[in-house]
Protein backbone atom coordinates (compact mmCIF):
# COMPACT_ATOMS: atom_id res chain seq x y z
CA UNK A 1 0.00 0.00 0.00
CA UNK A 2 2.44 2.64 -1.21
CA UNK A 3 -0.33 5.24 -1.37
CA UNK A 4 -0.92 4.90 2.37
CA UNK A 5 2.63 5.40 3.68
CA UNK A 6 5.57 7.77 3.21
CA UNK A 7 8.75 5.83 3.92
CA UNK A 8 10.95 8.93 3.43
CA UNK A 9 9.59 10.32 6.72
CA UNK A 10 10.72 7.44 8.92
CA UNK A 11 13.41 9.57 10.62
CA UNK A 12 11.01 12.52 10.95
CA UNK A 13 8.62 10.22 12.78
CA UNK A 14 11.37 8.90 15.03
CA UNK A 15 12.57 12.38 16.02
CA UNK A 16 8.99 13.60 16.48
CA UNK A 17 7.97 10.67 18.69
CA UNK A 18 11.00 10.84 20.94
CA UNK A 19 10.70 14.60 21.37
CA UNK A 20 6.97 14.32 22.09
CA UNK A 21 7.65 11.63 24.70
CA UNK A 22 10.07 14.06 26.37
CA UNK A 23 7.35 16.73 26.56
CA UNK A 24 4.91 14.19 27.98
CA UNK A 25 7.50 13.38 30.65
CA UNK A 26 7.83 17.05 31.62
CA UNK A 27 4.04 17.48 31.71
CA UNK A 28 3.57 14.49 34.02
CA UNK A 29 6.47 15.54 36.21
CA UNK A 30 4.88 18.98 36.56
CA UNK A 31 1.66 17.30 37.69
CA UNK A 32 3.47 15.09 40.21
CA UNK A 33 5.27 18.00 41.85
CA UNK A 34 2.40 20.50 42.00
CA UNK A 35 -0.97 18.74 42.18
CA UNK A 36 -1.36 18.40 45.96
CA UNK A 37 -1.37 22.14 46.58
CA UNK A 38 -3.43 22.97 43.49
CA UNK A 39 -6.07 20.27 43.07
CA UNK A 40 -5.35 17.67 45.73
CA UNK A 41 -7.63 16.67 48.59
CA UNK A 42 -6.52 19.76 50.52
CA UNK A 43 -5.71 21.80 47.42
CA UNK A 44 -6.99 25.22 46.47
CA UNK A 45 -9.43 23.73 43.94
CA UNK A 46 -9.93 20.09 45.00
CA UNK A 47 -10.70 17.49 42.35
CA UNK A 48 -13.31 15.85 44.58
CA UNK A 49 -15.40 19.03 44.67
CA UNK A 50 -15.07 19.50 40.92
CA UNK A 51 -16.21 15.99 39.95
CA UNK A 52 -19.22 16.27 42.28
CA UNK A 53 -20.65 19.11 40.22
CA UNK A 54 -19.34 18.18 36.76
CA UNK A 55 -20.87 15.37 34.68
CA UNK A 56 -18.51 12.72 33.31
CA UNK A 57 -19.55 13.58 29.74
CA UNK A 58 -18.24 17.14 30.14
CA UNK A 59 -14.88 16.12 31.60
CA UNK A 60 -14.23 12.42 30.95
CA UNK A 61 -11.35 10.76 32.74
CA UNK A 62 -10.23 8.30 35.36
CA UNK A 63 -10.79 10.62 38.31
CA UNK A 64 -14.55 10.64 37.81
CA UNK A 65 -14.42 6.97 38.69
CA UNK A 66 -12.26 7.39 41.78
CA UNK A 67 -10.04 10.04 43.32
CA UNK A 68 -7.49 10.17 46.09
CA UNK A 69 -4.15 11.96 46.23
CA UNK A 70 -2.39 8.61 46.22
CA UNK A 71 -4.31 7.46 43.14
CA UNK A 72 -3.57 10.74 41.32
CA UNK A 73 0.12 10.45 42.20
CA UNK A 74 0.11 6.86 40.94
CA UNK A 75 -1.41 7.94 37.61
CA UNK A 76 1.03 10.82 37.22
CA UNK A 77 4.05 8.66 38.07
CA UNK A 78 2.76 6.01 35.65
CA UNK A 79 2.63 8.73 33.00
CA UNK A 80 6.24 9.60 33.79
CA UNK A 81 7.30 5.96 33.50
CA UNK A 82 5.48 5.34 30.22
CA UNK A 83 6.78 8.61 28.77
CA UNK A 84 10.33 7.63 29.72
CA UNK A 85 9.79 4.22 28.09
CA UNK A 86 8.57 5.89 24.90
CA UNK A 87 11.51 8.29 25.02
CA UNK A 88 13.77 5.23 25.14
CA UNK A 89 11.98 3.75 22.12
CA UNK A 90 10.06 0.92 23.76
CA UNK A 91 7.20 1.28 21.27
CA UNK A 92 9.57 0.16 18.51
CA UNK A 93 10.34 -3.07 20.39
CA UNK A 94 6.67 -4.06 20.44
CA UNK A 95 4.26 -5.28 17.77
CA UNK A 96 2.40 -2.50 15.95
CA UNK A 97 -0.83 -2.83 17.93
CA UNK A 98 0.95 -2.98 21.28
CA UNK A 99 3.05 0.05 20.39
CA UNK A 100 -0.12 2.01 19.59
CA UNK A 101 -1.64 1.03 22.92
CA UNK A 102 1.53 2.17 24.69
CA UNK A 103 1.15 5.62 23.09
CA UNK A 104 -2.51 5.66 24.12
CA UNK A 105 -1.65 5.31 27.83
CA UNK A 106 -0.10 8.78 28.38
CA UNK A 107 -2.89 10.38 26.35
CA UNK A 108 -5.59 8.82 28.55
CA UNK A 109 -3.72 9.70 31.74
CA UNK A 110 -3.02 13.30 30.74
CA UNK A 111 -6.57 13.79 29.46
CA UNK A 112 -7.78 12.67 32.89
CA UNK A 113 -5.53 15.23 34.57
CA UNK A 114 -6.44 18.13 32.27
CA UNK A 115 -10.16 17.48 32.60
CA UNK A 116 -10.05 17.90 36.38
CA UNK A 117 -7.30 20.53 36.43
CA UNK A 118 -9.77 23.44 36.20
CA UNK A 119 -8.18 26.88 35.88
CA UNK A 120 -4.71 25.49 36.64
CA UNK A 121 -4.88 23.54 33.36
CA UNK A 122 -6.80 26.07 31.24
CA UNK A 123 -3.90 26.76 28.91
CA UNK A 124 -3.75 26.20 25.16
CA UNK A 125 -0.65 24.04 25.36
CA UNK A 126 -2.55 21.45 27.44
CA UNK A 127 -5.04 20.89 24.61
CA UNK A 128 -2.23 21.04 22.07
CA UNK A 129 -0.32 18.28 23.84
CA UNK A 130 -3.47 16.15 23.91
CA UNK A 131 -4.32 16.74 20.25
CA UNK A 132 -0.77 15.97 19.10
CA UNK A 133 -0.51 13.09 21.56
CA UNK A 134 -3.66 11.49 20.15
CA UNK A 135 -2.29 11.69 16.61
CA UNK A 136 0.96 10.08 17.75
CA UNK A 137 -0.99 6.91 18.62
CA UNK A 138 -1.60 6.32 14.91
CA UNK A 139 1.86 7.13 13.55
CA UNK A 140 2.94 3.50 13.93
CA UNK A 141 6.37 2.14 14.76
CA UNK A 142 9.30 0.51 12.97
CA UNK A 143 7.05 -2.23 11.54
CA UNK A 144 5.42 0.15 9.05
CA UNK A 145 6.28 3.40 7.32
CA UNK A 146 4.52 6.57 8.60
CA UNK A 147 0.95 6.97 7.28
CA UNK A 148 0.60 9.91 4.88
CA UNK A 149 -2.74 10.98 6.30
CA UNK A 150 -1.39 11.25 9.87
CA UNK A 151 1.60 13.26 8.65
CA UNK A 152 -0.88 15.55 6.90
CA UNK A 153 -2.93 15.94 10.09
CA UNK A 154 0.20 16.91 12.04
CA UNK A 155 0.89 19.63 9.47
CA UNK A 156 -2.75 20.67 9.77
CA UNK A 157 -2.33 21.10 13.53
CA UNK A 158 0.86 23.12 13.00
CA UNK A 159 -0.91 25.28 10.42
CA UNK A 160 -3.77 26.03 12.84
CA UNK A 161 -1.37 26.81 15.69
CA UNK A 162 0.62 29.35 13.67
CA UNK A 163 -2.07 30.74 11.38
CA UNK A 164 -4.59 31.05 14.22
CA UNK A 165 -2.03 32.94 16.32
CA UNK A 166 -1.28 35.24 13.39
CA UNK A 167 -4.94 36.00 12.71
CA UNK A 168 -5.80 36.78 16.32
CA UNK A 169 -2.91 39.24 16.48
CA UNK A 170 -4.02 41.06 13.34
CA UNK A 171 -7.64 41.16 14.56
CA UNK A 172 -6.75 42.02 18.14
CA UNK A 173 -4.42 44.66 19.46
CA UNK A 174 -3.64 47.53 17.09
CA UNK A 175 0.00 47.43 18.17
CA UNK A 176 0.48 44.26 16.10
CA UNK A 177 -0.64 46.12 12.99
CA UNK A 178 1.50 49.13 13.91
CA UNK A 179 4.49 46.83 14.60
CA UNK A 180 4.90 48.29 18.12
CA UNK A 181 3.83 45.40 20.39
CA UNK A 182 7.37 44.41 21.27
CA UNK A 183 7.92 47.83 22.81
CA UNK A 184 5.90 46.38 25.71
CA UNK A 185 5.65 42.59 25.37
CA UNK A 186 9.01 41.52 26.83
CA UNK A 187 8.33 43.63 29.92
CA UNK A 188 4.69 42.61 30.44
CA UNK A 189 4.69 38.95 29.35
CA UNK A 190 3.44 36.45 31.95
CA UNK A 191 6.82 35.09 33.00
CA UNK A 192 10.01 36.76 31.76
CA UNK A 193 13.15 34.71 31.22
CA UNK A 194 16.80 35.51 31.96
CA UNK A 195 17.25 37.27 28.61
CA UNK A 196 13.91 39.13 28.52
CA UNK A 197 15.44 42.32 30.00
CA UNK A 198 17.95 42.41 27.14
CA UNK A 199 15.27 41.70 24.52
CA UNK A 200 13.23 44.62 25.88
CA UNK A 201 16.19 46.96 25.47
CA UNK A 202 16.84 46.06 21.84
CA UNK A 203 16.52 49.06 19.49
CA UNK A 204 12.92 49.86 18.58
CA UNK A 205 13.56 49.55 14.83
CA UNK A 206 14.66 45.96 15.47
CA UNK A 207 11.43 45.37 17.41
CA UNK A 208 9.51 46.47 14.31
CA UNK A 209 11.46 43.98 12.23
CA UNK A 210 10.71 41.24 14.77
CA UNK A 211 6.97 41.88 14.62
CA UNK A 212 6.95 42.02 10.82
CA UNK A 213 8.91 38.76 10.64
CA UNK A 214 6.45 37.20 13.08
CA UNK A 215 3.54 38.12 10.82
CA UNK A 216 5.27 36.53 7.85
CA UNK A 217 6.06 33.37 9.83
CA UNK A 218 2.51 33.01 11.13
CA UNK A 219 0.41 34.18 8.17
CA UNK A 220 2.44 33.29 5.06
CA UNK A 221 4.88 30.50 5.93
CA UNK A 222 2.20 28.08 7.26
CA UNK A 223 0.67 27.88 3.79
CA UNK A 224 3.97 26.46 2.52
CA UNK A 225 3.70 23.46 4.83
CA UNK A 226 1.53 21.77 2.21
CA UNK A 227 3.90 22.51 -0.66
CA UNK A 228 6.20 19.81 -2.12
CA UNK A 229 9.61 19.19 -0.61
CA UNK A 230 12.01 20.86 -0.01
CA UNK A 231 9.71 23.90 0.30
CA UNK A 232 7.79 22.35 3.21
CA UNK A 233 11.04 21.63 5.05
CA UNK A 234 12.20 25.23 4.57
CA UNK A 235 8.87 26.47 5.95
CA UNK A 236 9.22 24.19 8.97
CA UNK A 237 12.81 25.34 9.52
CA UNK A 238 11.69 29.00 9.55
CA UNK A 239 9.09 28.14 12.18
CA UNK A 240 11.68 26.33 14.29
CA UNK A 241 14.02 29.33 14.19
CA UNK A 242 11.18 31.65 15.19
CA UNK A 243 10.16 29.39 18.08
CA UNK A 244 13.74 29.18 19.34
CA UNK A 245 13.85 32.98 19.33
CA UNK A 246 10.73 32.94 21.52
CA UNK A 247 12.30 30.33 23.80
CA UNK A 248 15.17 32.73 24.42
CA UNK A 249 12.88 35.68 25.10
CA UNK A 250 10.55 34.25 27.76
CA UNK A 251 9.06 31.31 29.66
CA UNK A 252 6.04 29.92 27.79
CA UNK A 253 5.85 26.44 29.28
CA UNK A 254 6.09 23.88 26.45
CA UNK A 255 4.14 25.93 23.87
CA UNK A 256 7.24 26.78 21.83
CA UNK A 257 8.75 23.32 22.24
CA UNK A 258 5.69 21.41 21.08
CA UNK A 259 5.45 23.74 18.08
CA UNK A 260 9.06 22.86 17.29
CA UNK A 261 8.25 19.17 17.68
CA UNK A 262 5.35 19.53 15.23
CA UNK A 263 7.63 21.29 12.75
CA UNK A 264 10.14 18.44 13.00
CA UNK A 265 7.47 16.06 11.68
CA UNK A 266 7.46 18.09 8.45
CA UNK A 267 11.20 17.94 7.85
CA UNK A 268 12.30 15.42 5.23
CA UNK A 269 15.69 14.17 6.38
CA UNK A 270 17.95 13.00 3.49
CA UNK A 271 18.41 9.43 4.72
CA UNK A 272 17.62 6.10 3.13
CA UNK A 273 14.51 4.54 4.70
CA UNK A 274 14.73 1.07 6.24
CA UNK A 275 12.73 -1.78 4.78
CA UNK A 276 9.29 -2.16 6.30
CA UNK A 277 6.34 -4.48 5.79
CA UNK A 278 3.11 -3.37 4.15
CA UNK A 279 0.65 -1.82 6.55
CA UNK A 280 -1.87 -4.43 7.75
CA UNK A 281 -5.46 -3.90 6.67
CA UNK A 282 -6.76 -3.34 10.21
CA UNK A 283 -4.22 -0.55 10.70
CA UNK A 284 -5.22 1.12 7.43
CA UNK A 285 -8.90 0.98 8.37
CA UNK A 286 -8.31 2.38 11.87
CA UNK A 287 -6.09 5.22 10.66
CA UNK A 288 -8.48 6.25 7.88
CA UNK A 289 -11.51 6.10 10.18
CA UNK A 290 -9.84 8.19 12.89
CA UNK A 291 -8.56 10.67 10.31
CA UNK A 292 -12.05 11.11 8.88
CA UNK A 293 -13.39 11.73 12.38
CA UNK A 294 -10.74 14.34 13.13
CA UNK A 295 -11.32 16.15 9.85
CA UNK A 296 -15.04 16.29 10.61
CA UNK A 297 -14.37 17.61 14.13
CA UNK A 298 -12.22 20.34 12.60
CA UNK A 299 -15.29 22.22 11.35
CA UNK A 300 -15.80 24.30 14.50
CA UNK A 301 -12.11 25.19 15.04
CA UNK A 302 -11.79 26.29 11.42
CA UNK A 303 -15.01 28.28 11.61
CA UNK A 304 -13.72 29.99 14.75
CA UNK A 305 -10.33 30.68 13.15
CA UNK A 306 -11.96 32.40 10.19
CA UNK A 307 -14.47 34.31 12.31
CA UNK A 308 -14.11 38.01 13.09
CA UNK A 309 -14.96 37.06 16.68
CA UNK A 310 -12.15 34.54 16.86
CA UNK A 311 -11.43 33.16 20.33
CA UNK A 312 -8.15 31.53 21.23
CA UNK A 313 -7.19 28.39 23.14
CA UNK A 314 -10.57 26.69 23.18
CA UNK A 315 -11.46 23.02 22.98
CA UNK A 316 -14.63 22.07 21.12
CA UNK A 317 -14.92 18.54 22.49
CA UNK A 318 -14.24 17.05 25.94
CA UNK A 319 -11.54 14.78 24.54
CA UNK A 320 -9.52 17.75 23.21
CA UNK A 321 -9.16 16.02 19.84
CA UNK A 322 -9.33 19.16 17.68
CA UNK A 323 -8.88 22.61 19.21
CA UNK A 324 -8.31 26.24 18.38
CA UNK A 325 -5.15 28.06 19.36
CA UNK A 326 -3.68 31.53 19.58
CA UNK A 327 -1.61 33.73 21.86
CA UNK A 328 -1.31 37.38 22.78
CA UNK A 329 -4.21 38.78 20.82
CA UNK A 330 -3.67 41.77 23.08
CA UNK A 331 -0.54 43.00 24.82
CA UNK A 332 -0.46 44.78 28.20
CA UNK A 333 1.25 48.16 28.29
CA UNK A 334 1.85 48.14 32.06
CA UNK A 335 3.04 45.30 34.27
CA UNK A 336 1.30 44.79 37.58
CA UNK A 337 2.30 42.21 40.16
CA UNK A 338 0.57 41.00 43.30
CA UNK A 339 3.03 40.88 46.20
CA UNK A 340 1.98 38.67 49.12
CA UNK A 341 3.36 39.39 52.58
CA UNK A 342 2.92 37.99 56.07
CA UNK A 343 3.59 39.17 59.58
CA UNK A 344 3.83 37.47 62.95
CA UNK A 345 2.99 40.70 64.78
CA UNK A 346 -0.13 40.78 66.89
CA UNK A 347 -1.47 43.90 65.19
CA UNK A 348 -1.25 44.19 61.38
CA UNK A 349 -0.19 47.84 61.28
CA UNK A 350 1.50 49.37 58.26
CA UNK A 351 4.75 49.52 60.20
CA UNK A 352 4.53 45.88 61.28
CA UNK A 353 7.27 43.43 60.30
CA UNK A 354 5.82 42.44 56.92
CA UNK A 355 7.85 39.79 55.08
CA UNK A 356 7.45 38.98 51.41
CA UNK A 357 6.76 35.53 49.97
CA UNK A 358 9.00 34.93 46.96
CA UNK A 359 7.75 33.00 43.94
CA UNK A 360 9.91 30.87 41.70
CA UNK A 361 9.18 32.49 38.35
CA UNK A 362 7.06 35.60 38.65
CA UNK A 363 8.79 38.91 39.46
CA UNK A 364 9.05 39.78 43.14
CA UNK A 365 12.21 41.19 44.67
CA UNK A 366 13.48 43.72 42.07
CA UNK A 367 17.02 42.36 42.48
CA UNK A 368 16.12 38.78 41.63
CA UNK A 369 16.95 38.11 38.00
CA UNK A 370 14.36 35.92 36.18
CA UNK A 371 15.32 32.29 35.59
CA UNK A 372 14.62 29.86 32.79
CA UNK A 373 11.91 27.33 33.66
CA UNK A 374 10.22 26.44 30.37
CA UNK A 375 9.29 23.86 29.24
CA UNK A 376 8.52 23.17 32.91
CA UNK A 377 5.27 24.92 33.83
CA UNK A 378 4.95 26.96 37.04
CA UNK A 379 1.16 26.98 37.24
CA UNK A 380 0.74 29.14 40.34
CA UNK A 381 3.14 31.78 39.01
CA UNK A 382 1.22 31.97 35.74
CA UNK A 383 -2.10 32.38 37.53
CA UNK A 384 -0.60 35.12 39.70
CA UNK A 385 0.05 37.08 36.50
CA UNK A 386 -3.64 36.81 35.64
CA UNK A 387 -4.56 37.76 39.20
CA UNK A 388 -2.63 41.02 38.79
CA UNK A 389 -4.62 41.82 35.63
CA UNK A 390 -7.93 41.47 37.47
CA UNK A 391 -9.04 40.04 40.85
CA UNK A 392 -11.82 38.19 39.01
CA UNK A 393 -9.23 35.81 37.55
CA UNK A 394 -8.15 34.88 41.07
CA UNK A 395 -11.62 34.64 42.61
CA UNK A 396 -11.87 30.82 42.71
CA UNK A 397 -8.47 30.18 44.33
CA UNK A 398 -6.77 33.25 45.80
CA UNK A 399 -8.59 33.06 49.14
CA UNK A 400 -7.60 29.41 49.45
CA UNK A 401 -3.98 30.33 48.71
CA UNK A 402 -3.97 32.88 51.53
CA UNK A 403 -5.56 30.34 53.85
CA UNK A 404 -2.86 27.78 53.07
CA UNK A 405 -0.14 30.35 53.77
CA UNK A 406 -1.74 31.17 57.12
CA UNK A 407 -1.79 27.45 57.90
CA UNK A 408 1.82 26.98 56.85
CA UNK A 409 0.75 24.26 54.40
CA UNK A 410 3.91 22.45 53.31
CA UNK A 411 2.65 21.50 49.83
CA UNK A 412 1.77 25.12 49.06
CA UNK A 413 5.09 26.42 50.39
CA UNK A 414 6.93 23.97 48.12
CA UNK A 415 5.52 25.88 45.13
CA UNK A 416 7.36 29.01 46.26
CA UNK A 417 10.99 30.03 45.92
CA UNK A 418 11.18 31.08 49.55
CA UNK A 419 8.76 31.47 52.45
CA UNK A 420 9.67 33.96 55.20
CA UNK A 421 7.87 31.71 57.70
CA UNK A 422 8.55 28.01 58.36
CA UNK A 423 5.58 25.60 58.20
CA UNK A 424 5.56 25.18 61.98
CA UNK A 425 5.45 28.95 62.61
CA UNK A 426 3.07 30.49 60.05
CA UNK A 427 2.24 34.21 60.06
CA UNK A 428 -0.61 35.69 62.06
CA UNK A 429 -1.70 37.84 59.14
CA UNK A 430 -1.27 37.78 55.38
CA UNK A 431 -1.89 40.68 53.02
CA UNK A 432 -1.50 41.31 49.30
CA UNK A 433 -0.48 44.55 47.62
CA UNK A 434 -0.47 45.54 43.96
CA UNK A 435 2.70 47.03 42.48
CA UNK A 436 3.58 48.41 39.09
CA UNK A 437 6.79 46.91 37.72
CA UNK A 438 9.03 48.21 34.97
CA UNK A 439 12.42 47.15 33.69
CA UNK A 440 15.30 49.30 34.86
CA UNK A 441 17.46 51.11 32.36
CA UNK A 442 21.08 50.22 31.65
CA UNK A 443 22.17 53.01 33.99
CA UNK A 444 19.82 51.90 36.79
CA UNK A 445 20.98 48.31 36.42
CA UNK A 446 24.63 49.37 36.84
CA UNK A 447 23.87 51.59 39.83
CA UNK A 448 21.46 49.35 41.76
CA UNK A 449 21.97 45.85 40.39
CA UNK A 450 18.16 45.56 40.11
CA UNK A 451 16.48 44.49 36.89
CA UNK A 452 13.06 45.76 38.08
CA UNK A 453 11.80 48.97 39.60
CA UNK A 454 8.46 48.76 41.36
CA UNK A 455 5.95 51.30 42.60
CA UNK A 456 3.13 50.68 45.08
CA UNK A 457 -0.31 51.05 43.49
CA UNK A 458 -2.95 49.94 46.00
CA UNK A 459 -4.04 47.33 48.48
CA UNK A 460 -5.06 44.07 46.81
CA UNK A 461 -6.13 42.14 49.92
CA UNK A 462 -6.28 43.70 53.40
CA UNK A 463 -4.51 41.96 56.29
CA UNK A 464 -6.30 38.65 56.82
CA UNK A 465 -6.06 35.97 59.50
CA UNK A 466 -7.65 32.58 60.01
CA UNK A 467 -11.06 32.71 61.64
CA UNK A 468 -10.78 31.59 65.25
CA UNK A 469 -7.02 31.23 64.97
CA UNK A 470 -5.13 30.79 68.21
CA UNK A 471 -1.46 31.74 68.13
CA UNK A 472 1.17 31.11 70.70
CA UNK A 473 2.17 34.12 72.81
Amino acid sequence: MEWFTASDYWLSRLVFQRALAGLYLIAFLTAVLQFRALIGERGMLPVSRFVERTPFARAPGLFHLYYSDRFFAGCAWTGCAVSAALLAGMDSWLPLGAGMLLWLVPWVLYLSIVNVGQTWYAFGWESLLLEVGFLSVFLGNDEVAPPVVVLFLLRWVLFRVEFGAGLIKMRGDACWRKLTCLDHHHETQPMPGPLSWFFHHLPKPLHRVEVAANHVTQLVVPCLLFAPQPVATVAAALMIVTQLWLVLSGNFSWLNWITIVLALSVVAFPTAPPETADAPLWYVVVVLAVSALLLALGYHPVRNMLSRRQVMNRSFDPLHLVNTYGAFGSVSRIRYEVVIEGTADRTPRKDADWREYEFRGKPGDPRHWPRQFAPYHLRLDWLMWFAALSPSYAGPWFGALVERLLEGDRDTLRLLRRSPFPPNAPPRYVRARLFRYRYTSWRELRETGACWERTYVREYLPPTRLAGAVHRP
